[in-house]
């Protein structure tokens, strides 16, 4: 399994763009800003399609933090784009805003080592930044669903943390103070947190 402080092993796949074409080699790093690599099961499921439709629900905030998002399933680009164009009311995903990219032979989520015993990924979310490196990860267990504003909190985190060189504490929220990392500043923190 790929750990914090990896690059992420393959940086191009298949896909199927926002606006339902489909390109063969994706680049889907985000070399200006950061990304945001989420896997899920499989397309036409139960679970995945409430995953993948709150990150679109939530894909301007991501835009508004120069915050690439793309999912990822081991279903191919046809697959992806047959659940694009089934509606939500009939267990579709709709025309989501971001690409899915297809991980049909497991390039991907191999190396990752997120495959389950019967092929599928489990419920991966990756923070990139620009050069491809994993800053933050969490893997669910395939009954478990994802938080979106979870993950947005730790893009924050990540942002602030590279503009500021401070840390950020327990639950830290965009536009809280960080502290040093240092003794001082955790004690500090600490006793006014008390």
């Amino acid at each position: 399994m790929m750990m914090v402080g990896d690059t992420f092993p393959v940086t191009s796949l298949p896909a199927v763009l926002a606006d339902g074409s489909m390109d063969n080699d994706y680049a889907f790093v985000n070399t200006d800003g950061y990304t945001v690599v989420f896997f899920y099961p499989a397309d036409f499921t139960f679970v995945c399609p409430t995953e993948l439709v709150a990150f679109d629900k939530a894909k301007a905030e991501f835009d508004a933090r120069n915050t690439k998002v793309v999912g990822v399933s081991v279903d191919s680009v046809h697959s992806h784009a047959a659940w694009r164009r089934t509606p939500l009311n009939q267990g579709g995903i709709g025309a989501i805003n971001y690409p899915l990219l297809s991980d049909f032979c497991r390039d991907l989520s191999d190396p990752l080592g997120i495959l389950n015993e019967e092929g599928v990924t489990y419920r991966a979310s990756y923070l990139l930044d620009k050069e491809g490196k994993i800053r933050h990860f969490v893997v669910n267990d395939l009954p478990l669903g994802r938080s979106v504003s979870e993950m947005l909190r730790m893009v924050d985190a990540l942002a602030f943390y590279e503009q500021n060189g401070q840390v950020c504490p327990a639950n830290w929220q965009k536009g809280e103070a960080g502290i040093g990392a240092d003794l001082e500043s955790t004690s500090t923190y600490l006793s006014k947190a008390a």
